[in-house]
This record gives structure tokens, C-alpha cells and sequence, in this order.
């Protein structure tokens, strides 16, 4: 496995909309790979939630970073949504 590097832009994203660096890399190793824009990759993965989030009660959190790979995976920039 390619090694995987946080742009800063990832990094405040995640940290914003509740995603660890742990769940990006297991999202990216076992999640579901999709096409993304200009050549990019995305990959989405389900989490079990169960808790709090901007005041409301979710019981599923999914991750979803867009990567650019080359020599390493990128991570640009991270989704998450909760359901």
C-alpha cells in the first residue's frame, strides 16, 4: 500500500467536519473506490456514529476523502456526512 500523506487543506477539513486520520486511512484501504473530478479518486466508507453531531443525534458517519494519487496517495481534501 502506497504511503498516504494529509494536505494541510485535508487536515482542516477533517477537523471541521469531525473525521480522524484513522477512519481516512481505513476508508482508503477498505472503502469503496469512485471516479472524482480532474483525475482524482474517492473513496467512501460507512462508520457506526451513534452519537452527537452539531447538535443532532446520528447513528452513521461517512467518510469520504478525494485523494490524488501518485508515488503516495494525497488526501486533498475529506467529506463527511452524517445520516
Amino acid at each position: 500500500m502506497k504511503h498516504i500523506i494529509f494536505s494541510d487543506h485535508a487536515l482542516k477539513q477533517m477537523l471541521e467536519r469531525g473525521a480522524s486520520r484513522e477512519e481516512i486511512i481505513q476508508t482508503i484501504r477498505h472503502g469503496e473506490r469512485i471516479p472524482a473530478k480532474h483525475g482524482r479518486m474517492s473513496y467512501r466508507h460507512n462508520f457506526q456514529h451513534n452519537g452527537d453531531w452539531g447538535g443532532k443525534f446520528y447513528r452513521v458517519k461517512q467518510v469520504m476523502p478525494i485523494v490524488k494519487e501518485e508515488k503516495s496517495v494525497i488526501v486533498v481534501t475529506v467529506y463527511v456526512f452524517y445520516f
